[in-house]
């Protein structure tokens, strides 16, 4: 939404500022004209550019220089009256307006600046011999428009140029002494957004799914190929395949605006998210229409799934089910920075290269919904999610699940992403079990503090804490780590069960890590098997890195899920639920997972 104050000066006296600003208002050049007109509004419906305008008339005689500096700050637009017949007037436009305009507004939001030639009536010659030098001088100026405001003439486009000053400038677009364009970064990832497989052409399907999408019509055939012909006779590789290139994609941006086009350019622009510096707008990264209310959890639906599924498909180019390093680059050359650390190749399955695989993906994309769900929108902003999916945001990819209370009511949830912290004493093996989730030992690079191994349905992922606080309280099972050869080790898990745990809901199991090491006596009151008895919980499981223990975990999902009242799976889903990396002597058993899935299914009541 615009609300436009266009400010009026002159270089000198008597070169029909004031006449030109009543004519437009009165549509007759004025009889009688004072020294400044009173601030003129405009309505939106009788603009060019349907937007509401302000015009203020300044004038030296009467304003001081304290207003003059005011109103500078306050103008979206200024335009400077000279007198197509006073070469004077024309010479203080450079020896004094511009420099003072520019000495009140700040190097990086220069005003646009319109230079308005009157009293064309008076002369037969035109000034833009004289004009042209300034304004290759100034990139401030983004036209000069010559009229009279005595037979009325261009009075109109005068305004036209004025308001387009504004919502189309020039300068972030195009930069007239290198003739190259200024705004390159955000054509190229528009042009990749919308090359739908990745090849490097926008080819007729797409071109006119990007015609649609910006200009909400298609192209007939002539005119595509009519476009492609103008690319060909200028460029070299612009088209290739019959398909537009991103060097052919640019250059016809370059005509445009050449030609005086600037508006095509801004509606590409604007429609993929940018704002008039060229940033992606907050209001596109972060729609304001999701809503999270307290204990509800947000989750990818189906749609944004199909999305990412595409999204890994066209950059997965060698068809191998997995992302290189080099496939990944390429996937977020969208972003304005890498938004994956090497932490998530630790976080997420991989396959034997240590690239991220399919399932991978999709779990990180899981988890970060998940945690931290405006973060999961600004990705999906880069990727253009709405755009490529035709919805009103990024928002409609997000499904926020009901209260958790209204589930433990109920017994039963409609909850796709369950939460599992792990807790314990340090060194007690907390992230060899949580590597194991992912079929991996601790010989890692980069330590992860989540593992997320994603199920057709559901999915559990693990969070190692050191430290504790009320928000890492919030799970929906824990697991309290012990080094069963530490004899100090069990001492900290009843302690945190007891204090936080054992007047809650929340289940818990209790893990014996390192049960390969010589097992010792644990140094509290009870032993561990006897604390588990007394509180109502399984017997602590025995865990070690080196287990040969394969993960056939899917049949028993599937059954859990199978036995929830009228949930119908499809067969592919009770072959392999929880489809985990191929067995591995780091994994976890198939008792120990088992005994996580049945405390966490009895729970939420669907077994």
């Amino acid at each position: 939404t615009y609300d436009f104050l266009l400010v009026f000066f002159s270089p000198t006296a008597k070169v029909g500022k004031t006449s030109l600003i009543m004519s437009l208002v009165s549509e007759e050049f004025p009889q009688v004209v004072p020294y400044r007109a009173e601030e003129i509004t405009i309505p939106a419906d009788v603009t060019p550019e349907r937007v509401p305008t302000h015009i203020v008339d300044y004038s030296e005689a009467e304003q001081t220089d304290e207003q003059l500096s005011s109103e500078i700050s306050k103008a979206n637009v200024i335009c400077i009256v000279y007198a197509v017949n006073n070469k004077k007037s024309i010479e203080k436009v450079t020896s004094h307006w511009i420099p003072l305009i520019n000495d009140n507004t700040d190097k990086d939001s220069r005003v646009p600046v319109i230079l308005v030639g009157n009293k064309s009536d008076l002369v037969e010659h035109s000034s833009m011999e004289t004009i042209l030098p300034v304004m290759n001088q100034y990139t401030e100026i983004e036209t000069c428009v010559e009229c009279s405001a005595k037979n009325l003439k261009n009075i109109s486009e005068l305004f036209y140029y004025a308001q387009k000053a504004v919502l189309h400038p020039t300068g972030p677009l195009y930069c007239p002494e290198e003739k190259q364009l200024a705004c390159i970064k955000a054509l190229t990832r528009i042009f990749k957004v919308s090359d739908l497989d990745n090849d490097g052409i926008l080819n007729d399907n797409e071109l006119n799914f990007f015609q649609r999408t910006c200009f909400n019509a298609p192209l007939a055939s002539q005119a595509l190929e009519d476009v492609k012909n103008v690319v060909r006779k200028n460029v070299i590789d612009g088209v290739c395949d019959n398909g537009l290139t991103l060097k052919g994609f640019l250059f016809l941006h370059i005509l445009f605006i050449q030609r005086g086009r600037h508006e095509t350019t801004w509606t590409v622009l604007r429609r993929f998210g940018y704002d008039d510096d060229l940033e992606l707008h907050q209001d596109y990264l972060f729609p304001l229409t999701l809503k999270v209310p307290p204990d509800c959890t947000t989750e990818l639906n189906h749609n944004a799934y199909l999305f990412l599924q595409s999204v890994f498909d066209k950059h997965d180019k060698d068809r191998d089910c997995a992302l290189s390093p080099e496939e990944l680059k390429d996937l977020f050359d969208v972003f304005p920075y890498m938004p994956w650390g090497p932490d998530v190749n630790n976080t997420v399955c991989t396959n034997d290269q240590d690239w991220i695989t399919y399932q991978g993906f999709l779990s990180q994309w899981t988890l970060t919904t998940y945690l931290d769900v405006q973060r999961c929108l600004e990705y999906l902003g880069y990727l253009g999610y709405s755009i490529i999916s035709e919805q009103e945001s990024q928002a409609a990819a997000i499904t926020v699940t009901r209260d958790k209370k209204i589930d433990l009511q109920k017994k039963q949830t409609q909850r796709s992403v369950f939460r599992c912290n792990i807790f314990g004493d340090s060194g007690s093996g907390k992230s060899g079990f949580l590597q194991a989730f992912l079929g991996r030992n601790l010989t890692v690079k980069h330590m992860s503090y989540y593992a997320i191994s994603t199920a057709y349905v559901w999915c559990l992922f693990v969070h190692n804490f050191d430290v504790l606080s009320d928000t890492d309280l919030a799970c929906d099972i824990v697991c309290l780590v012990y080094d069963a050869s530490n004899p100090h080790s069990f001492e900290y898990c009843a302690r945190v069960f007891k204090q936080y745990f054992m007047d809650t809901k929340t289940p818990c199991m209790m893990i014996a890590a390192k049960s390969d090491l010589q097992e010792t006596k644990q140094l509290y009151a009870l032993t561990p098997l006897e604390f588990c008895r007394k509180h109502k919980m399984p017997p602590p499981q025995a865990f070690t890195c080196n287990t040969a223990d394969a993960p056939l975990v899917g049949a028993l999902l599937s059954t859990i899920l199978v036995r929830r009242g009228g949930f119908n799976l499809p067969l592919a889903a009770t072959v392999c639920l929880l489809p985990l990396r191929a067995p591995s002597p780091t994994t976890v058993s198939v008792r120990l997972l088992s005994i996580l899935i049945t405390s966490l299914s009895r729970w939420t009541g669907l077994i």
